[in-house]
C-alpha cells in the first residue's frame, strides 16, 4: 500500500526505469489547487491489449513479481487519484513507451499526503536502468527547478557511496526551499 503521494510516484517510476528505456522524465507539479504528476518513458511500451490488462488489479504478468498472483501499481494510481477528486492518463504505445499522468484535488480530504518529495527524487535516480533521468519541479504554474542524472553523476560521481548521496539528498532539499 502506498501511503504517500511520493511512494505511489516512486512506484510507477520504477515501473518505467524497468521497461528498458534509456530516458525516463518525471514532472511533478503542484498549484491552484492540484498536485499533478507525469511519468514518461521511451521503454518497450504496451499494446492496448497489455495496457488493457495493466490496469486491471487482478492481472499481472507473472514475469516482474513470479510470486505474486496480482499488478497493483497501475490500479492503486487509479484508485488514489479518483478517490481523491482528481484523475489520470495513460498513454502507450508498443516499442515507443509509456506515459503515466495522475492529478489530485488538494483541497480533497482523501487526498494522500505528499511525503518526501526531495527524499523521492533521492530513490528514483538510484534506479537501475535508464541512462537519463530528467526531473522537473513546478509550484505554481512555474519551473522551480529541473536536475538530469547524467549532470548529478557528473558532478557527484556515481550514486555508491554515502558520502554522494548525503551530498545528492542535501542538493534536492535545498531545490524546495522556498526563496
Amino acid at each position: 500500500m502506498h501511503f504517500t503521494l511520493a511512494d505511489l510516484i516512486a512506484d510507477i517510476t520504477q515501473n518505467a526505469c524497468e521497461s528498458g528505456a534509456d530516458m525516463v522524465e518525471l514532472e511533478v507539479r503542484e498549484g491552484g489547487g492540484e498536485f499533478r504528476f507525469l511519468v514518461r518513458d521511451n521503454g518497450k511500451g504496451m499494446t492496448k491489449d497489455q495496457l488493457a490488462r495493466a490496469i486491471d488489479p487482478f492481472v499481472t504478468d507473472g514475469v516482474k513479481h513470479p510470486h505474486r498472483k496480482v499488478g497493483l501499481g497501475l490500479p492503486f494510481l487509479i484508485q488514489t487519484a479518483e478517490q481523491s477528486g482528481g484523475g489520470w492518463d495513460i498513454q502507450s504505445e508498443k516499442g515507443k513507451g509509456t506515459t503515466a499522468t495522475a492529478w489530485f484535488d488538494t483541497g480533497n480530504v482523501d487526498m494522500p499526503p505528499v511525503g518526501d518529495l526531495p527524499g523521492m527524487f533521492r530513490t528514483v535516480l538510484m534506479f537501475e536502468g535508464p541512462a537519463e533521468m530528467i526531473i522537473r519541479r513546478s509550484r505554481q504554474q512555474d519551473l522551480d527547478y529541473e536536475v538530469r542524472k547524467t549532470e548529478l553523476v557528473e558532478a557527484l560521481g556515481e550514486f555508491e557511496d554515502a558520502g554522494s548521496l548525503i551530498l545528492l539528498d542535501q542538493y534536492l532539499r535545498s531545490q524546495e526551499e522556498e526563496e
